[in-house]
């Protein structure tokens, strides 16, 4: 017996936009097809006029995360709660590591944060950032447990580590099938130049970005890349900003391929005018890499068409204007590093990039759900539209007008860098295996539902 059928809705995957329904039974797409009849006690979803997407997945997001002497807004409640509104029915989270720990050890203290409060399933990278011995031996048990990918920083300097350990991690990986993501900068040159601004007395939030500038990061994206290559390794840049970086991207998928990249919506539509606002505001912006200069998004949005890019994510990691991002008053490096992204992302990707014709319909799903599950070992379960898979299905109005706002978005943080973007097209009902959690804005599911999601290895795209 069928529990839920959506009826008359068009069907969108990464290849495909058809006009069928979508027969739903233990929280798993079972049938497809005209016409579908149910018994007198399957719920009947009429979605004529409106697409259906897979459910968003975003494998960037920050939840609970101590950094800078404060923690991210968003737990695995608030924040999984606010992705279900936005149209995301996965996340895959960074789990860090912190010195001396095992990986184990680590990956106990994430589930703790992320039980009886996910309402979405999750997954987690493991971010190593003490490389010994015992840590690589570790490596290949915790892939075989379902963590198929790490995590590595070039910089900052509680969590980076050097090339060396960066080489062993790859090595080490590459053998026992899982993907690496790096955070790419060059972190001697942006000390140099925090402290030379320091010492110059040019502390203000718009100094942050000149602290990053782009080439810092295409070095460190080519550095990390030729590390893969020793180790015939595949690698993933997390959150790309600029034209410098992806050139480098390019040129590595052209003559090596097991290169792939994402970017964020903050990069596509926001630039580094937005440091300059009056009265501190420039704060909210903080993040790492910083926003880039204007001519980049269109190189970006190019990207993303072409499959130079691959992926959307947010890397949402929200702190409060008031009380976390003050904290860097005196100083722009105090301030704590993120911003969100996770509810806005679907809609603003809709409305700026297939709207206007940036990027095709099956495209947007490829890139906010099928790629993700793909590459990080998702995929069939996740991320489409198909007979077996989960019935993690959007129901999205392609007409609907909304304006972005903190009043709207259930983010638990006291503004959006989005606030006044005005949208056209909006999720309006979210699935979660079956599940109807979302409806018309309001999050209507069961608080701890998220399960953990043991993935596989990645397809190379």
């Amino acid at each position: 017996m069928l529990e839920t059928i959506i009826k008359n809705g068009f069907i969108v995957t990464s290849a495909d936009t058809y006009l069928a329904d979508i027969g739903i039974k233990d929280g798993k797409i079972v049938l497809l097809g005209s016409n579908l009849a149910g018994s007198e006690n399957t719920k009947i979803i009429d979605a004529a006029g409106k697409y259906i997407f897979p459910g968003g997945i975003d494998v960037h997001t920050h939840f609970e995360l101590p950094v800078s002497g404060t923690v991210s807004a968003d737990d695995f409640k608030t924040g999984t709660i606010a992705a279900a509104c936005g149209g995301t029915t996965s996340i895959v989270d960074y789990c860090i590591q912190s010195k001396g720990q095992t990986l184990e050890q680590a990956v106990s203290a994430w589930h703790e944060k992320a039980k009886n409060k996910a309402v979405i399933d999750y997954g987690f990278h493991i971010n190593i950032t003490d490389v010994n011995a015992k840590i690589l031996q570790e490596i290949p048990d915790v892939i075989k447990s379902g963590y198929s990918s790490f995590k590595l920083l070039m910089t900052y300097d509680a969590f980076r580590i050097e090339d060396d350990d960066i080489l062993k991690v790859l090595l080490q990986t590459e053998q026992y099938g899982a993907l690496v993501c790096v955070h790419a900068e060059n972190y001697f040159v942006i000390k140099y130049f925090v402290e030379k601004f320091k010492q110059e007395g040019k502390t203000a939030p718009k100094y942050h970005p000149l602290s990053r500038p782009p080439l810092v990061e295409a070095e460190a994206t080519g550095r990390a890349i030729k590390l893969a290559q020793l180790a015939n390794a595949p690698l993933y840049i997390a959150h790309l900003t600029c034209k410098e970086s992806l050139k480098e991207v390019k040129r590595a998928r052209k003559t090596y391929g097991k290169i792939m990249a994402e970017t964020c919506p903050q990069y596509l539509l926001l630039s580094d005018d937005y440091y300059n606002q009056p009265d501190f505001n420039g704060a909210k912006y903080i993040l790492s890499p910083p926003l880039r200069a204007k001519d980049n998004q269109e190189y970006l949005w190019q990207g993303l068409k072409n499959n130079d890019l691959q992926v959307i994510a947010t890397d949402h990691c929200p702190f409060n204007f008031k009380g976390q991002k003050e904290m860097g008053r005196d100083f722009f490096a105090n301030i704590p590093n993120g911003l969100p992204s996770i509810e806005a992302r679907m809609p603003l990707i809709f409305d700026r990039g297939v709207n206007s014709g940036k990027i095709s319909l099956n495209r947007f799903v490829a890139i906010t759900a099928t790629n993700p599950a793909k590459i990080f070992g998702m995929y069939p379960n996740k991320g489409t539209i198909a007979i077996g898979a989960d019935a993690d299905l959007v129901i999205f109005d392609p007409k609907l007008k909304k304006t972005i706002s903190t009043a709207i978005l259930h983010e638990n943080v006291d503004y959006t860098p989005y606030e006044g973007f005005a949208v056209t097209g909006y999720p309006i009902m979210t699935f979660s295996r079956g599940d109807l959690i979302m409806d018309k804005g309001k999050f209507i599911g069961t608080i701890g539902r998220g399960k953990f999601l043991a993935r596989t290895s990645p397809v190379i795209l």
